[in-house]
């Protein structure tokens, strides 16, 4: 295998689908990329192991919380705790990106050092890009290509810089929400809807002069999560206090997933939320397809750069403007160069 050198859509897949990581990285690479070309192969890849994918029992754990919470060092704790237990995992680390480089900004993720050095374990870390919700923009493909790899579990470590994480929510079956101890969520940065998104809420950092901290804000939450609103699946949320750097409460937080587990695959809402997810998987594709279709429209590129200085001179609204574009572009949406759209 040539480092660099695209493969074939069979080499890429019996490579994914025998769980050989260097090519399931190269396929991610592979997803991620805006080249055109590459868009095609990325398509034809994943019709072919997304069946396989459906059938791996993968289940999916995002990961949220403010910056400074520690997730990096919890993933790594519970992430080796999880080989430990025969457990293949897989963690996709979600870095904010510059708006200038557009590359990640905090690029050190690697920095699970012990995690990294498993055979069960695979770590791939993303720049966010301008996607919002604390996730990269190809997050779903990737998560199918790791599935399709015959990984246990896949932690997704979100950005958790207080952006709506609904699209985390919308790819995973649980959601855990890192908290640090002695502070409520108005003051961690943490809005009301994310400790409603969440299944398991885990106090980290509960260690040393901070224990008793961590007990008071597990009353704090334990009190907050019964005023919320019934979870869909019969499933109260729980509230844990672990210490990642200690290695602490792992074992609870395991037992709590595997309670959830149970109940929402007893009461079938694990079934209906993985159609939901495929739903929207669907529709947001299709977005994501017209998007580009749009902005390569010829006609549309060329009004954009006539109308555009027009705007910032205050010569034309932007709400006209909007409308002469939109008009060039249904009057002909199929007027594209290329004539071919991958997404």
């Amino acid at each position: 295998m040539t480092r660099g050198k695209l493969l074939s859509v069979d080499e890429y897949a019996k490579g994914v689908l025998e769980g050989d990581r260097i090519t399931l990285a190269r396929a991610i690479t592979l997803i991620e990329s805006v080249n055109p070309t590459h868009n095609l192969l990325a398509e034809q890849l994943l019709d072919r192991v997304i069946k396989e994918a459906e059938t791996r029992n993968t289940y999916r754990i995002a990961i949220t919380g403010a910056p400074g919470v520690g997730k990096s060092t919890f993933i790594e704790s519970f992430g080796y705790w999880l080989t430990q237990q025969n457990k293949k995992v897989a963690v996709l680390a979600i870095d904010p990106s510059s708006a200038l480089s557009k590359g990640s900004i905090l690029g050190d993720k690697t920095r699970m050092e012990k995690l990294s050095t498993s055979n069960a374990a695979f770590i791939r870390p993303s720049p966010a890009g301008e996607t919002l919700g604390g996730v990269a923009r190809k997050t779903r493909e990737t998560i199918a290509l790791i599935e399709a790899a015959g990984f246990d579990f896949i932690l997704i470590e979100t950005v958790g810089v207080g952006q709506s994480e609904i699209a985390a929510r919308r790819m995973c079956d649980l959601f855990m929400l890192l908290l640090l101890p002695g502070a409520g969520d108005d003051l961690q940065g943490i809005k009301r809807g994310i400790v409603e998104m969440a299944d398991l809420l885990v106090v980290n950092k509960a260690d040393g002069d901070r224990k008793k901290l961590a007990a008071q804000a597990v009353n704090h939450y334990q009190s907050a999560v019964h005023l919320l609103s019934a979870h869909p699946g019969g499933w109260t949320p729980e509230v844990i206090t672990a210490s990642a750097l200690e290695n602490t409460g792992i074992e609870k937080i395991w037992n709590a997933i595997l309670r959830y587990q149970h109940q929402t695959k007893t009461s079938g809402f694990w079934v209906k939320q993985r159609q939901k997810q495929a739903h929207h998987w669907l529709y947001n594709t299709i977005q994501e397809g017209l998007n580009t279709l749009f902005f390569e429209h010829p006609e549309v590129k060329t009004l954009l750069k006539q109308l555009e200085p027009q705007i910032i001179r205050g010569e034309k609204s932007p709400f006209a403007a909007a409308k002469n574009i939109l008009d060039a572009f249904t009057a002909n949406p199929l007027d594209n160069t290329s004539k071919t759209t991958t997404i």
